[in-house]
């Protein structure tokens, strides 16, 4: 744990959450950019799998929750912590979240992040391996904040229902820090601020969602 402590101070002094929680928005395209972007069916995930499969045992190469969407997984490479993809129908893995047990996707909510909105809590989620190994997730928590320093790095976020009030780090071990969860995580624009708020939509892993089904149903 001294090390996980360590490790973050060292993130949050650097200044990378300016790009990660602080600014997904950097780079903004025009309001209009997908407006205009026709709806297209989502393949069957049989196929899906096939396309995004390279070999890779170690490596998460695409993200697919039926009837939401369906987009390749893209990694951030070696020293460029601040690398997102501009790609329409791609998504980012967050390096530093699997260091702490998560799978983190990242996407700008006027590119792939804008269905991340349309997820909802027990949506089936699969991750796909490089190898064709397939994880099952299920979708536990919608989380919504405000930052209150939205130009900041060192910004805290307000829970848009409960109010309640993070710091940075806080905020990050919150939805970061797991035993092997998905993080989908993108801004949200308010009144034509690009960084208002951030939206984190976080998946367990599926035979722990059913445990928990279980339990509340005794």
């Amino acid at each position: 744990m001294a090390l996980k402590k360590l490790n973050i101070k060292t993130f949050f002094n650097a200044g990378i959450l300016l790009v990660i929680l602080a600014s997904l928005w950097l780079n903004p395209a025009p309001a209009l950019a997908m407006a205009g972007a026709e709806e297209t069916a989502l393949p069957v995930f049989s196929e899906f799998s096939t396309t995004v499969q390279d070999g890779r045992a170690d490596l998460p190469r695409g993200v697919y929750v039926p009837n939401v969407l369906a987009f390749p997984i893209v990694q951030q490479p070696y020293g460029y912590g601040s690398f997102l993809s501009s790609e329409p129908e791609q998504v980012t893995q967050f390096r530093m979240a699997s260091q702490y047990g998560t799978t983190g996707l990242l996407a700008h909510n006027y590119l792939a992040g804008a269905s991340f909105f349309d997820l909802e809590v027990g949506d089936e989620v699969r991750l796909v391996y490089g190898d064709g190994k397939v994880e099952y997730f299920v979708v536990y928590e919608v989380l919504q904040y405000q930052a209150l320093q939205p130009n900041s790095p060192y910004s805290s976020f307000r829970h848009l229902e409960t109010d309640e009030v993070l710091s940075v780090e806080k905020m990050f071990k919150r939805v970061f820090f797991s035993d092997g969860n998905i993080t989908f995580q993108t801004c949200i624009e308010k009144d034509g601020d690009l960084s208002w708020g951030r939206l984190f939509v976080i998946a367990i892993p599926k035979v722990e969602y059913e445990r928990l089904v279980l339990l509340g149903n005794q």
